[in-house]
């Protein structure tokens, strides 16, 4: 009695249990190599920026008590704080959001899942970007209170 031929072929089963970590399909990009970097040269900037921001609101002066809506437009009417602001938020959201959309890789069963939760990740990705680039760029220093 012969065997039965069988069309696939160990290596193209899909993703289970016995073999977590094997690739869904073969990737013809180096995206993740891209995303890997990323994360590595934006967690360094972001160590620089977030220390240099404690440092100024935390240390020096009075500290904590000198902070207030005026200490705020002083430090926003500089360009060079507005960037540095930005490029905090900027990178601490595209940091954050890159590494949950690792997450979401690598623990949504299903496609429809993932597509899903990497779409609402993106959206509110967007919008927290967006608002927070709009009120560092458009804060005015002069409201009045009524």
């Amino acid at each position: 009695m012969t065997e039965a031929k069988t069309l696939g072929t160990s290596y193209d089963r899909p993703a289970s249990l016995d073999n977590p970590r094997s690739p869904r399909r073969s990737a013809k990009n180096n995206f993740e190599l891209y995303a890997w970097m990323f994360m590595r040269l934006s967690g360094v900037a972001l160590v620089i920026l977030v220390l240099g921001h404690l440092l100024i609101m935390l240390m020096l002066d009075d500290g904590v008590h000198r902070i207030n809506f005026a200490f705020v437009a002083g430090r926003w009417s500089s360009p060079f704080w507005q960037v540095w602001d930005l490029s905090m938020l900027w990178l601490a959201q595209l940091h954050g959001g890159n590494g949950l959309r690792t997450v979401i890789a690598d623990y949504a069963r299903k496609d429809s899942t993932r597509f899903w939760l990497n779409t609402i990740l993106v959206v509110s990705m967007i919008l927290i970007m967006g608002l927070g680039t709009y009120v560092i760029f458009t804060f005015d220093p002069n409201i009045v209170a009524s």
